[in-house]
């Protein structure tokens, strides 16, 4: 237990007793730790697919030869 917790109290402990029906502070960092690693995949994606659109885009193309749409 740290010193804050001997000073403070558990929080999930007053959450599901003085402050019923709310989240706790623990449990709302939680979410908003996973929901930000969500958020960076998305990124991530768009971030690679970017590339992706620069890099055909770069493609040199002939008078023979196009590509399929």
């Amino acid at each position: 237990m740290s010193f804050l917790d001997r000073l403070l109290g558990n929080d999930r402990q007053l959450a599901a007793t003085k402050y019923a029906g709310r989240e706790s502070a623990t449990d709302r960092a939680a979410r908003t730790r996973r929901q930000g690693h969500r958020r960076n995949t998305t990124r991530a994606a768009r971030q690679g697919q970017a590339w992706e659109d620069r890099d055909r885009a770069q493609e040199v193309t002939t008078d023979w030869y196009r590509r399929s749409r």
